[in-house]
């Protein structure tokens, strides 16, 4: 096999697909990059033996077909300080030596047989289809990705539930503090139907997605998923595992709303964060006629900290602790520069919602309250 490629273009389709790899894999051909060239187009593809993205690109000057695997390291490393220049790929069919020529000197290593390398599953004939807008997608991904879990006893919080639905489609994730609800009405299915997304393959798409313009497509069984896009074609594992009742923990009739600037809040929080306790992160809000009272204090360091923020609120006074790390994400997150906090009482969960939605779009997010000392 021989064949000419460029450089730059072989590294950014690289880095792109390389995340895939695991620093530690139990099969050492998962430690490779899977090279198979068909024509003019060489396919590239990393897989965890879980996740599998599958890239192309076209190069010049080819002869022959097959396929080979090359370790990520040997391929990675040395295209990163090349200049841009055209690279001459030549594989001895027999013993798979590999040669790469570029402008002044050449790299060569024996590659591994592609044939070893695992294939992704089947899905069943059962397999739902859907598209949607890529755009619409990574949103949903990125509004709801912080809020899921690292739970190993609890897998199922571990990624970002899709809930569709002939109407709409809910992107909802949680770690049992946070929870995150971002409804979509510009993208739905034929029929009802839910899969849970680990984190690895979202965060995946979440750098692919913002490059995309097609449509993307998703198609998927009980345990599986293909995502075809214009560049890249992914397959994942889902996670298994019911996804709990999220609109259950919602709390509805929250009389007490605050309506108030997103940015001087979350600037607010952060320089009174610095004086809470550094293992429960606490800070309290005061509210009480259009203001909010955010403090905080370190009993041990003898450190303290309020700020009082001007705010719509006509409710009942109340006091109301949360974890500041945790709001500081919230608002991190949402787009909109005014929001609403909607509360009932000091042990319920609030509702952080923004004033003014994206197109087409309902998003909520709720956190736990923690306990005050006083």
């Amino acid at each position: 096999m021989k064949f000419v490629v460029s450089s730059t273009a072989l590294l950014s389709h690289l880095q792109a697909i390389s995340k895939v790899i695991n620093s530690k894999n139990t099969l050492p051909i998962l430690d490779c990059f899977l090279l198979e060239l068909k024509g003019n187009t060489l396919s590239l593809t990393a897989s965890d033996a879980e996740t599998r993205l599958v890239t192309s690109i076209e190069v010049q000057d080819s002869d022959g077909d097959g396929k080979f695997a090359v370790n990520a390291k040997n391929l990675l490393d040395p295209l990163k300080e090349l200049p841009d220049q055209p690279l001459t790929f030549e594989i001895n069919d027999e013993n798979l030596e590999t040669f790469i020529y570029f402008h002044n000197g050449k790299y060569n290593f024996v590659g591994q047989n592609g044939e070893e390398y695992p294939q992704p599953k089947e899905l069943k004939d059962s397999a739902i289809n859907f598209t949607i807008d890529p755009q619409i997608l990574f949103s949903g991904i990125n509004r709801s990705l912080f809020a899921s879990a690292d739970d190993e006893l609890r897998p199922v919080m571990n990624g970002v539930y899709f809930d569709i639905t002939p109407d709409d489609l809910t992107f909802v994730a949680s770690d049992g503090h946070k929870l995150v609800r971002c409804k979509t009405l510009a993208a739905k299915g034929s029929e009802r139907a839910s899969f849970i997304l680990p984190k690895k393959p979202a965060n995946l798409l979440r750098a692919i997605l913002p490059k995309e313009s097609e449509a993307v497509e998703i198609k998927f069984d009980e345990n599986n998923a293909y995502i075809k896009m214009s560049g890249y074609t992914m397959t994942c594992r889902f996670i298994e595992g019911r996804y709990p009742n999220y609109n259950s923990v919602i709390p509805q009739n929250n009389e007490n709303k605050v309506v108030l600037e997103r940015q001087t809040f979350l600037n607010a929080l952060k320089r009174v964060s610095v004086f809470s306790n550094q293992a429960s992160n606490l800070i309290k809000l005061q509210l009480s006629n259009n203001n909010i009272i955010v403090s905080a204090q370190d009993i041990d360091f003898s450190t303290a900290a309020e700020e009082t923020i001007p705010c719509q609120y006509a409710g009942t006074s109340m006091n109301i602790g949360f974890k500041s790390s945790f709001l500081i994400e919230i608002l991190n997150n949402i787009p909109s520069a005014e929001i609403s906090l909607e509360l009932s009482d000091p042990s319920r969960a609030g509702l952080i919602i923004p004033q003014e939605n994206e197109e087409n779009e309902d998003l909520l997010m709720l956190l736990m309250p923690m306990m005050l000392n006083d």
